[in-house]
């Protein structure tokens, strides 16, 4: 047929390609995820560590062992020597000596989205690192996948080809006309203790079709149904992370109600901080819009954070520059640098946080931890000051 000559590549060879590119992410997930495989968090603190964690002296932690508040550790049969402390007997010891770094009843949950409408920027990469430091600090997260491509539901030990069902495990069903009245239903545990994860698959895409119908047929302002089923849980945790797709559709607009702060990634390279700098000016019109549909929606806090960061490269320290003069409130101190380190533990669906042994001594991974920290370590200020309870200890540390 003619349009076989003038259009040589058909519809059954795009098929074949996305046939062949399916066979690649199933070999590199049957590494990761091979059967009877399940997840784990090797980390161990050994008392220093621990301590330090703990807010408390390795002494503190030895006399509340031997007094029977806290468990004999583990030891080594031959050695006698201490194994060190898993994240979850670190967390035993908070409970102890009361320095779980939990928010008060009357604070609110914080909902922070990691938002920004182009795709490549370090959303996902940022969410996940985030809950990360943040349950090493004790506190209980929520991660909220938002995204069909199901990136973080991978790195959370999650196969959304197998492990997940969009009719039962994702964000869908509580989307669709007549569906459950809270999110407890797809709240799963993770390998990390102190987080949580309601997982992503490709199925969450016809939540997009899902909410668009509903607006037609109902006549009525759907998009606050996240923001609803996001206060039934809320109360068990401390900061709900949610990862939205990078598009402007409906479910990003969701998250974009839903959430009370947000954090915008922005890597410092014209193509990206001019998609950024699109994505400011159409957020503004967009929830202006919205507000006369569903009420206005503020804000604890809105940061951007530059991602991707190359020292190296005279235009990313040009730009970086030109963004601190531009947002000098607005721009979070901390950066997120390039790093070999995360695309190497991405590669492997990990985090840089959960890589343990040899590769943890190396100069590149703690300079990466070190970038990573002090991103989380300005986010988890930020987070505690919307929190009235913690107040006086922000003063007290010189924050406030």
């Amino acid at each position: 047929m003619t349009e076989h000559t003038d259009f040589p590549v058909t519809l059954d060879e795009i098929d074949a390609l996305a046939s062949r590119a399916d066979t690649v992410i199933t070999r590199l997930r049957e590494r990761v995820f091979a059967p009877g495989r399940e997840k784990r968090l090797d980390l161990r603190f050994n008392v220093r560590s621990a301590a330090e964690m703990v807010g408390r002296t390795e002494k503190a932690i030895r006399d509340a062992e031997n007094d029977g508040r806290l468990p004999q550790p583990e030891k080594d049969p031959d050695t006698g020597r201490r194994l060190g402390y898993s994240l979850a007997e670190v967390n035993r010891m908070r409970e102890v000596f009361g320095t779980l770094p939990r928010r008060g009843d009357g604070d609110p949950a914080t909902v922070l989205a990691v938002q920004n409408f182009k795709g490549g920027v370090g959303k996902s990469t940022v969410v996940i690192h985030l809950a990360q430091y943040l349950a090493l600090k004790g506190y209980r997260v929520c991660v909220i996948d938002c995204d069909s491509q199901g990136s973080t539901t991978s790195v959370f030990g999650l196969n959304p080809d197998v492990d997940v069902d969009e009719d039962e495990d994702t964000l869908y069903p509580f989307f669709r006309h007549g569906g459950p009245q809270t999110l407890h239903y797809a709240l799963r545990a993770t390998y990390w203790p102190g987080i949580a994860l309601i997982p992503s698959n490709l199925g969450l895409y016809d939540a997009e079709y899902e909410f668009a119908a509903r607006m037609m047929r109902e006549q009525t302002f759907v998009l606050d149904r996240l923001r609803d089923g996001i206060a039934t849980i809320a109360d068990q945790f401390d900061v709900i992370l949610l990862d939205p797709p990078p598009a402007l559709g409906m479910i990003s607009l969701s998250v974009l109600r839903a959430a009370n702060a947000l954090i915008i990634p922005a890597p410092p390279n014209n193509i990206d901080f001019g998609s950024t700098a699109h994505f400011l000016k159409m957020m503004g019109a967009t929830l202006n819009e919205l507000a006369e549909h569903g009420g206005a929606r503020g804000y604890h806090f809105v940061k951007i954070l530059a991602t991707k960061m190359n020292d190296q490269k005279g235009a990313h320290q040009a730009i970086k520059r030109v963004m601190e003069a531009v947002f000098p409130q607005d721009i979070l101190q901390a950066v997120l640098k390039d790093s070999a380190e995360i695309d190497n533990a991405s590669a492997n669906l990990m985090s840089v946080y959960e890589l343990t042994g040899p590769a943890t001594r190396t100069d590149t991974h703690k300079r990466c931890r070190a970038y990573l920290d002090a991103v989380g370590r300005e986010i988890e200020t930020l987070i505690r000051k919307t929190w009235p309870s913690h107040h006086a200890a922000l003063r007290k540390e010189g924050i406030l």
